[in-house]
């Protein structure tokens, strides 16, 4: 870029590369400051006065000055990020910002279960913006906490590579079920109706509610196939889990061995329960570790019935509520989806062995 000085201050002298750079910049989704420096320089290379063209901008003549030596020695990227603007908020040293990490971790505050920006400005003399900054860099969050169980049973990695096996490799000539039950649902009638969707607007329904009882449904999840076996009973004993045994025996074909993955529920390990299982040898019981109903698919099945049909239910008795969980099951069977589970026992056992 070729410069001559003129008696009234220096314009730059552009070719027509770089004229077109200034003008395609002005189409492009510039903010207004940024749009006001390109026009800044590109009317001084027009031989704009500087006294002019901060009137008609409302700027200082210096602040013109400076974008022409921005632009003049980095360019059009330069000029429109202003990377020569000096900030005026000192840079935060690698020893404060390690305090601030360690006291994130490490420490509490008074009164407090966990920091917030402004706690931790006031603890160590930044701004919270600054906090807040620090915090995204290392990845720090301390607002949000999650929940973990790791199981205690000693037997664990034996029970677990033996569910985990059912779902990668079945026993030929036999069905897998994931059996559960799903405890307490309430029959919940609003005190209002809902008032519709609308555009802007979602649908709404009153806080409050009215209780009809509950049910418990008992569930059983074809592994291979995706379909259910539901049904839905006032308590949730051993009697009603062998009444359950009984409808997966009655709705299944003859020639095929059932295995059922279920948890260490009391109800499913009584006497009665165990007779019933010497009675009927097609039956094999096998047992999730203790605390680890997320290896139990049918699990997932429940949210899938919950979200869809029971959460946001307006029910005014329970038996309405167990006419829609059919009618669900029904639809569900129409076009099932199982569940495909795709960790192998050793992978688990190596993911747990990390955070222990």
């Amino acid at each position: 870029m070729l410069f001559c000085r003129m008696a009234k201050g220096i314009i730059p002298k552009i070719n027509d590369a770089q004229r077109a750079l200034l003008i395609g910049a002005q189409k492009g989704r510039l903010k207004p400051k940024q749009m006001k420096r390109v026009q800044a320089v590109l009317a001084r290379c027009d031989g704009v006065k500087v006294k002019e063209l901060a009137k008609v901008l409302r700027v200082d003549r210096t602040q013109i000055s400076r974008w022409v030596r921005v632009f003049r020695k980095n360019g059009i990227e330069a000029l429109i990020k202003d990377k020569s603007r000096p900030s005026r908020i000192p840079a935060v040293s690698s020893a404060l910002e390690e305090k601030v990490c360690r006291l994130t971790v490490q420490e509490k505050p008074k009164n407090a279960t966990h920091w917030t920006t402004r706690s931790m400005a006031k603890r160590v003399g930044l701004s919270h913006n600054k906090v807040s900054e620090i915090w995204r860099k290392y990845d720090l969050k301390p607002h949000i906490v999650k929940r973990f169980k790791i199981s205690r049973d000693p037997q664990f990695e034996s029970k677990m590579a033996d569910v985990v096996g059912l779902y990668l490799n079945p026993p030929e000539k036999s069905m897998v079920f994931c059996v559960d039950e799903k405890s307490q649902i309430q029959a919940l009638q609003r005190s209002q109706p809902n008032l519709p969707m609308r555009s802007g607007s979602p649908e709404r329904q009153t806080h409050d509610y009215h209780r009809h009882g509950t049910t418990t449904l008992f569930a059983a999840l074809d592994v291979i196939s995706g379909k259910v076996l539901g049904q839905c009973k006032n308590r949730h004993r051993a009697n009603e889990f062998i009444d359950f045994l009984k409808h997966i025996d009655a709705n299944t074909p003859r020639k095929f061995d059932l295995h059922i993955i279920s948890d260490n529920y009391a109800a499913h390990k009584t006497a009665d329960v165990k007779k019933f299982l010497q009675d009927h040898p097609r039956f094999k019981m096998h047992f999730t570790p203790t605390s680890s109903s997320w290896l139990n698919l049918v699990e997932r099945w429940f949210a899938e019935i919950t979200n869809k049909r029971i959460r946001r239910g307006d029910w005014n008795s329970v038996r309405d509520l167990t006419r829609a969980i059919y009618a669900y099951i029904r639809e569900w069977n129409k076009d099932p989806k199982p569940f495909r589970w795709t960790k192998k026992a050793s992978e688990i056992n190596a993911k747990i062995a990390a955070f222990s």
